[in-house]
């Protein structure tokens, strides 16, 4: 599971800093309008939509835009009608991709994904042909600050956390999804911060390429995540801390 949340931790924090805040808050926006329309505009009562803020405020997202996006849930504005799709995919060497879809058009959102796949030697799959392959997971990266990263381990393990990597003074914290809560709320009561505290699918096992396939399906996977549709894109790729700092080096 490192292997590709290392790759993603990275994303996120470029994304915090260079010109697609835009579009990351434009994503976020529309999550939290999905949440609202499904579980109201009560963060204290609608897990998922707390969720999504607490992803929001991380990202310094205005407070207005929050607002707003609550508000295009629960009907106080007009907003476009959002729909959660996801879809199923390969990528060359058989890796597998689960794209996760929040769109207003399902027709556009495909044809944008079948078209990156079949130039660049992927294809889509049927609904369930890769679903299989992963789980859902809590996932938090925390910043141990002046505690002692072990002993924060130790307490996530205690409340519930199936895998802990521990990497300088930071932990990825992996959780079975009813645990979720449990685990992030024991280390906020120990005043840890988070850089990430979400739901994410998970691959139950990696594959591992050379590094040459594994950077063509990196740059797919980057070309997916940029279509205005695809919220997130997962995948059952390895990658060692090595090959995204190559790969991140390569791109600059």
């Amino acid at each position: 599971m490192s292997g590709h949340s290392k790759w993603s931790t990275i994303k996120r924090k470029k994304a915090a800093t260079d010109a697609k805040r835009g579009q990351l808050f434009t994503r976020i926006a529309r999550e939290i309008t999905v949440a609202a329309r499904e579980g109201g505009g009560d963060p204290d009562v609608n897990f998922r939509l707390r969720l999504v803020i607490d992803k929001a405020k991380q990202a310094n997202m205005p407070k207005d835009n929050i607002e707003r996006a609550i508000k295009r849930g629960t009907g106080e504005l007009k907003g476009e009608i959002l729909e959660e799709v996801m879809y199923e995919g390969y990528a060359p060497s058989g890796i597998a991709l689960l794209l996760d879809t929040l769109t207003d058009n399902r027709n556009r959102a495909v044809a944008d994904i079948r078209r990156i796949l079949n130039r660049h030697g992927g294809k889509m799959a049927q609904s369930g042909a890769v679903s299989y392959l992963f789980e859902q997971r809590g996932f938090i990266i925390a910043e141990a600050g002046d505690v002692d990263p072990e002993e924060l381990a130790l307490l996530a393990i205690d409340e519930g956390a199936v895998d802990v990597n521990i990497e300088d003074n930071s932990l990825e914290i992996y959780t079975e999804t009813k645990d979720f809560q449990k685990v992030k709320e024991a280390l906020e009561q120990q005043g840890i911060a988070f850089s990430t505290a979400e739901l994410i699918m998970t691959p139950m096992a990696m594959t591992e390429l050379t590094e040459a396939d594994a950077f063509k399906v990196m740059r797919i996977i980057e070309m997916l995540e940029e279509l205005d549709d695809v919220q997130q894109v997962y995948t059952n790729l390895y990658l060692t801390p090595e090959m995204v700092i190559q790969y991140e080096e390569a791109q600059a």
